[in-house]
């Protein structure tokens, strides 16, 4: 009968070398994942599926790095990205066709000029975390802003909650456009049990895109 055996050195070298091969394999698989980058230039749109992410607004390296192909604005589709969407634009127009009503949880938004931009809103749904990076007075700034994490405790008790009272929970995010103007903090906060965005928020723009049966409850959160 065989007693315990104890591993020697070379048993835990190898130990450690499969345990190290297994964490670069995971790595590996991560880091591949594609990321989607959009993004307006000379008048046309370009749509791009990038392995590593671009230095904002390089133009010639996305070509480059990235495997992309131009998009006419009528065939923008307006689903959802289950990938890091990063948008690169100049105006607000692209941005209203590009992301107004649309899925997308993780989002950088980057300008790519110094042009003043309009206050307008853009209604992004499911938004968990935003990036935006702009320059100001010739200074450039990132900042970085979670909307929420499905994987706070809090959040799912929310869920459960809802769930249970059989209600659709959906994340509306509010994204004031002229925030890229200012040299300030990016903010946001939010209102929950919406259930009527338009008897709740009646001067929002697209309120009356949102359905106002009984069995949804909104989150809303204004970013400025």
């Amino acid at each position: 009968m065989l007693g315990n055996v104890v591993p020697g050195p070379c048993h835990k070298h190898y130990f450690l070398l499969v345990g190290f091969l297994g964490f670069c394999l995971n790595s590996s698989a991560r880091s591949q994942k594609n990321k989607t980058l959009i993004f307006t230039k000379e008048n046309t749109i370009r749509n791009c599926s990038c392995s590593a992410e671009i230095h904002d607004c390089d133009y010639s390296l996305a070509n480059l790095m990235c495997s992309c192909k131009t998009i006419l604005p009528y065939t923008i589709d307006r689903g959802s990205y289950h990938s890091d969407l990063t948008v690169w634009f100049t105006d607000t127009a692209v941005l209203g066709m590009l992301l107004n009503f649309t899925v997308v949880h993780y989002l950088k938004l980057s300008l790519c000029g110094t042009t003043p931009l309009p206050k307008e809103y853009l209604a992004i749904l499911g938004l968990k975390k935003l990036r935006i990076n702009s320059e100001v007075k010739g200074q450039f700034l990132e900042q970085n802003l979670t909307i929420y994490n499905s994987g706070d405790n809090e959040m799912r008790d929310k869920l459960k909650v809802l769930r249970k009272d059989k209600q659709m929970f959906l994340y509306i995010s509010v994204l004031d456009t002229s925030l890229f103007n200012r040299f300030s903090l990016l903010k946001s906060y939010s209102v929950e049990n919406v259930s009527s965005i338009t008897d709740r928020f009646p001067s929002l723009p697209y309120s009356e895109m949102f359905s106002t049966t009984s069995n949804k409850s909104y989150v809303v959160t204004f970013i400025y």
